[in-house]
């Protein structure tokens, strides 16, 4: 759902293979803001969540990211939660133009980027609760839940 805007994004840029140049990059960008119009704006406290996941899972925590660089806890936390499960299943995913990393060289990217990209507390979280994480991983691990 956090990436529902992507629909919006055409799919030369979405399947292209290598890196986009400039003007793809900011087309691909676009798709935080496209994704919190379609969710639009409700009561419902669960759309109220996935519209700012939508619109702010590629904000990072020293405010270099986007769309509106947003700082620390200027982020909604269902944001920030979404930033770290979005990079972490992008890098032990495969990929068409890669592939999947181990957990721990995605864990050490993780660490790495804790402070700056990541929500420092949203980090040790995550290593607290990561057996339940690669469970979960696991069992979606082919697009349908094993029992």
């Amino acid at each position: 759902m956090h990436d529902v805007g992507k629909i919006g994004i055409p799919d030369k840029v979405l399947l292209k293979p290598g890196n986009l140049d400039g003007n793809e990059w900011e087309m691909m960008k676009k798709h935080c803001k496209i994704g919190a119009e379609i969710i639009g704006t409700h009561s419902s406290p669960l759309l109220q969540m996935a519209h700012n996941i939508a619109l702010t899972h590629h904000e990072k925590w020293d405010g270099s990211g986007y769309p509106h660089q947003l700082v620390g806890d200027e982020i909604p936390l269902e944001g920030r939660i979404t930033a770290i499960a979005d990079v972490f299943d992008a890098l032990t995913s495969e990929r068409p133009y890669k592939k999947a990393w181990s957990v721990e060289d995605a864990t050490t990217m993780v660490d790495s980027n804790s402070g700056s990209h990541f929500d420092p507390s949203i980090v040790s979280l995550c290593h607290k609760v990561m057996p339940e994480i690669l469970e979960i991983k696991d069992q979606y691990a082919d697009g349908t839940a094993q029992q």
